[in-house]
């Protein structure tokens, strides 16, 4: 588990095809690895990786099929900069959320405009993942824990600060860019909870709204 409060920024120094997925090589800069362990994971960019080399400047990891496939990390290249942060231990504060490090998808930046010294940002969320964001609620961008201003469709918004501008990759941001995306763990479970018995029907569609009218959740 992590909180979504980016400790450092790291690159990705080499890819290396392997077996039908990909080794990769993160250079992890200012972050420290003196209690890391192989074995240990680590978030970056908000996927969760385990080291499976620790040469000292960095770590090897091993990157599925899977993760290729859902994450943003299809358009990372050698030299790309990301987000890090090492998992959660007992005495960790939890400054962010309770963040997983497994990806619901990929987002893309639609719009970016100045607001004094903040910036705000406009991400397209993929459609499936629009109903699991709401206004004051947490998301999850690269790995960086923040809070949605305004949700409009499957579009959100973001006001980012200085700090967090200086502290993450989102400096660089730009539109057109992909991002990952993980949405509120509590999210997701009260779906599964407002589901009951159905949820172990192999064959339910999952929330919709004849669901929630059938269930008196919506108003005629």
């Amino acid at each position: 588990m992590f909180t979504g409060i980016i400790e450092a920024i790291g690159s990705i120094r080499a890819l290396t095809p392997k077996g039908g997925d990909m080794r990769v090589y993160v250079a992890t800069g200012k972050l420290d690895l003196h209690d890391v362990k192989l074995g240990d994971s680590i978030a970056v960019n908000g996927v969760c990786l385990t080291a499976v080399e620790l040469p000292g400047d960095g770590f090897w990891a091993d990157v599925s099929c899977e993760t290729l496939a859902c994450t943003a990390f299809v358009d990372l290249k050698t030299g790309s900069k990301v987000n890090l942060e090492k998992a959660l231990t007992p005495t960790s504060r939890l400054g962010g959320h309770l963040v997983s490090g497994h990806i619901d998808g990929v987002g893309e930046i639609v719009a970016m405009s100045e607001n004094a010294r903040a910036w705000q940002f406009t991400i397209r969320a993929p459609r499936e993942l629009a109903k699991y964001i709401a206004h004051k609620g947490s998301i999850t961008v690269d790995g960086t824990s923040l809070t949605v201003n305004s949700v409009s469709g499957a579009e959100f918004e973001l006001t980012i600060v200085p700090h967090t501008l200086a502290e993450t990759i989102m400096v660089d941001y730009h539109p057109g860019k992909l991002v990952n995306l993980e949405v509120d763990l509590l999210a997701r479970y009260l779906e599964r909870l407002l589901l009951g018995e159905k949820a172990a029907d192999p064959h339910s569609s999952g929330m919709s709204e004849s669901f929630l009218a059938e269930h008196g959740y919506m108003k005629n």
